[in-house]
């Protein structure tokens, strides 16, 4: 920012992930495009997705994909919501076909299903245990080659330029410590969650919530702060940074839960919240930290060729899945609550929008369904995209002054952050900050 303190554009999104990117992909080619990054492009929690992406396999299933979806939201979801995303999912996985994007088949070519914790059908595509990897990495190469499309890495949104309740764009810095305002016809936030604040998270640690920050600074409104998932199965470590997932599709497919004695204790393919619970009590009737997972129905070479990853990561630790007890412990995992939008990635704010896990549509209700992410992801940044596409509202000229100079240091700024949104957390339900936040970094 440096030699350029202003930029123009016609749209800027905060984040390189799976939502930004597929926002990127579906809006006009004739629109400018400038998507922001705070690190690297693929240091973004969508490269990290395992388990999979749900589908609408025929018409048959929707009633019992809807109540599995509803089930596992605790009955709390916008039921709007859901009924849009599951009826948007096959259009949606057969334009990722068409991209480019692999996912993995049976012997006779068709699409390998399956199943995870609280679906009752085999409903899953997967590439391997490396899902998000696959779909982030297949369209960031295809938005790396658009004309329109301009990535900026190591920056960081610091601000919202906002007037009368209307967007005008962003003040972001650099890796230098530079400051700029990118002005633009609208934003898109795609800064995915808050695992960063935690000390025990699944999230790479720059994934500090930064959006729900401004979003409490310029009143922007929020909806269920305080549903945030733990997963119940994050390979135990005590070495510090983020904690390498275990994907729930490990149990889908005959992994079980183990206490300090042995014993199995549930029923392993509940919603993640329900199994999260029972391992709670199991360490706290043992006085542990963690419990154990084995998949003792494979082989260490089909668990290999099934599992290449999470196979890899237990063996580093030293630890064969098909045969070992592997400790596990619960860690955050996914913001359900967010920047409230409607189904159309739409803010209380004008020509603001919001979609991924930065979002709350209300799709996941109190607890997220395995491998609903993506999808979610996936749909509503597509509408977001359409429907930024066909507004011709046209804004007033009258910028607002952004004085560079006011912005509070880095350390400073982030103490702020973070502290605006566990006060937030701690407001909506006191007992979950006490029991989950208390701890964080």
């Amino acid at each position: 920012m440096e030699n350029k303190s202003i930029i123009k554009t016609d749209i800027t999104i905060v984040g390189s992930g799976v939502a930004g990117l597929f926002s990127a992909l579906c809006l006009p080619s004739d629109k400018e495009i400038l998507v922001i990054t705070k690190e690297e492009l693929k240091e973004c929690d969508s490269y990290l997705a395992q388990g999979g992406v749900c589908v609408l396999k025929n018409f048959e299933d929707f009633d019992c994909y809807f109540e599995d979806t509803m089930k596992a939201g605790h009955y709390e979801n916008n039921t709007e919501s859901v009924k849009v995303m599951i009826e948007s999912s096959p259009d949606v996985i057969s334009t990722l076909v068409d991209l480019g994007v692999k996912f993995d088949t049976d012997n006779n070519g068709s699409f390998d299903y399956t199943r995870e914790g609280a679906h009752r059908q085999n409903r899953i595509l997967h590439h391997k245990d490396e899902t998000g990897k696959e779909i982030t990495a297949t369209l960031l190469s295809i938005a790396q080659k658009r004309e329109n499309i301009t990535f900026v890495t190591q920056t960081t949104m610091i601000d919202i330029i906002e007037k009368d309740n209307i967007c005008y764009g962003i003040v972001c810095e650099d890796e230098f410590g530079e400051s700029g305002v990118i002005i633009c016809e609208d934003v898109i936030l795609a800064t995915g969650g808050i695992g960063g604040l935690f000390h025990n998270s699944t999230n790479f640690p720059h994934i500090t919530g930064d959006a729900f920050a401004l979003a409490l600074k310029h009143g922007i409104e929020l909806q269920d702060m305080n549903y945030i998932q733990i997963h119940p199965t994050t390979l135990y470590s005590k070495k510090s940074g983020r904690r390498f997932l275990i994907s729930e599709s490990v149990r889908g497919e005959g992994a079980v839960l183990l206490n300090e004695n042995g014993e199995r204790f549930t029923d392993e393919l509940q919603p993640r919240d329900v199994v999260t619970e029972a391992i709670c009590r199991e360490m706290e009737k043992f006085g542990t930290d963690h419990v154990y997972i084995t998949l003792p129905g494979m082989t260490s070479e089909e668990a290999k060729k099934r599992f290449p990853n999470i196979f890899e990561a237990c063996m580093d630790e030293g630890y064969d899945i098909t045969k070992d007890n592997v400790p596990v412990t619960p860690g955050q995992h996914y913001m359900m609550g967010g920047v409230k939008t409607d189904i159309n990635g739409k803010t209380s704010m004008k020509h603001l929008y919001a979609v991924g896990e930065t979002a709350c549509n209300g799709v996941h209700g109190k607890n997220r369904l395995a491998s609903n992410s993506l999808l979610e992801s996936l749909v509503f940044s597509k509408r977001a995209a359409d429907l930024i596409a066909k507004d011709n509202d046209i804004k007033s000229k009258d910028i607002p002054y952004v004085d560079l100079s006011s912005y509070p240091e880095k350390s400073e700024r982030e103490k702020e952050f973070k502290q605006l949104i566990m006060n937030e957390i701690k407001r909506k339900d006191k007992t979950f900050y006490d029991k989950w936040c208390n701890n964080e970094n």
